[in-house]
């Protein structure tokens, strides 16, 4: 195959595999926001979606294992409660704060106040030596700080309560990521693989978020007559489909950043992440009445460069350490080391918020 039809194919490829990732990111967050203003329980619906994600990665995990002859990594008790926990409690605190805020806020608020979770990100970074400090680094939190004081700013739509949780989960996803590098870093546990990663954090995951919902929802979820007072059984299969449609969403939010990163670049994630973002609140603004003044648009702007910058710094800093597309190898071996962050020359970096998304949210 001649050179130009190469690049056209490897073009087309990545053109592709963004928009997989942006079907599982931006529907996510509009399931999301959809399904709350029915259902009343984000914390439930959360526990769902983890119990899917786990039974999925299960039966990932399973089909490897065949596929490659190789047994996959299980971690002993000991090592997983040690190191694998207090990953998995920052992740289960953020991603069931983040679908809680959407009982209160619009999908556009949400969108610019969970940039600053790159914000949050550095800094913990900066903590655990992960990234080395740079004199831009002030900049670039100038304008992300500024750009989500402006896009809040005297917004019609603003709502204290949900804007603060989205703030905290934004803060405990700094830890999240941050602790996720390291886990996955450490060559000993083996978790290099996102899979992996996957399967063994689901269970404790479950186990974080299962107190904090029964003291919010555990009572009002036993009395609704949506799931355990149902009356009429096409009501109760009509509630299971809509949240199973969540959890495959989000499964398949946390495969396609897998796929996106393995076959192009992280940088090709962090620049399809911003214009994600993007996507999202144009969408929210035309079909779900959400609201944005001249003000609010410019603040996104501003996060929006602050947040180009860094990632801009990161690769220029980086330059020639790593390559910029690193393909799924060819057989049966499938143990591919995929970090969030990009660290010191031997990493990738992983700037996306949902964030989402989550390596699974």
């Amino acid at each position: 195959m001649s050179w130009p039809m190469q690049f056209i194919c490897r073009a087309l490829c990545t053109v592709g595999l963004v928009l997989f990732y942006y079907v599982f990111s931006i529907g996510i967050t509009f399931y999301n926001k959809w399904l709350m203003k029915d259902f009343h329980f984000p914390l439930f619906m959360t526990l769902v979606h983890l119990t899917i994600i786990f039974c999925f990665s299960t039966l990932t995990r399973f089909a490897m294992q065949c596929w490659s002859g190789k047994p996959r990594v299980t971690l002993s008790w000991k090592v997983y409660l040690s190191k694998v926990a207090p990953t998995a409690l920052a992740t289960t605190l953020d991603i069931g704060l983040s679908n809680w805020s959407f009982l209160f806020i619009t999908i556009s608020l949400y969108t610019m106040t969970k940039s600053s979770a790159v914000l949050f990100i550095l800094f913990f970074s900066l903590v655990f030596k992960l990234e080395e400090p740079n004199p831009f680094l002030i900049l670039v939190v100038l304008l992300i700080a500024s750009g989500l004081f402006m896009s809040t700013l005297k917004s019609t739509q603003f709502n204290l309560e949900g804007f603060l949780m989205v703030l905290l989960a934004s803060f405990i996803g700094g830890i999240r990521w941050t602790l996720t590098q390291v886990l996955m870093q450490k060559a000993e546990l083996g978790l290099q693989n996102p899979i992996d990663t996957m399967y063994h954090l689901q269970p404790l995951m479950f186990i974080g978020l299962f107190p904090l919902f029964l003291a919010n929802e555990g009572l009002s979820v036993s009395t609704t007559e949506k799931l355990f007072r149902v009356s009429d059984l096409s009501h109760l299969l009509y509630s299971l489909m809509t949240l199973a449609v969540g959890g495959v969403l989000a499964f398949g939010l946390g495969f396609s950043e897998f796929l996106l990163v393995s076959r192009t670049s992280s940088l090709t994630l962090s620049i399809a992440g911003i214009f994600k973002e993007i996507c999202t609140l144009l969408l929210a603004v035309a079909f779900m009445g959400d609201k944005m003044s001249t003000v609010n648009w410019l603040g996104f702007a501003v996060c929006l460069s602050g947040i180009s910058l860094h990632i801009g710094l990161k690769t220029y800093y980086n330059k020639g350490t790593n390559p910029m597309v690193r393909k799924l190898p060819e057989g049966d071996n499938f143990d591919l080391e995929l970090p969030l962050l990009q660290t010191k020359g031997d990493c990738y970096e992983d700037t996306n918020d949902e964030e989402e998304h989550e390596i699974l949210y």
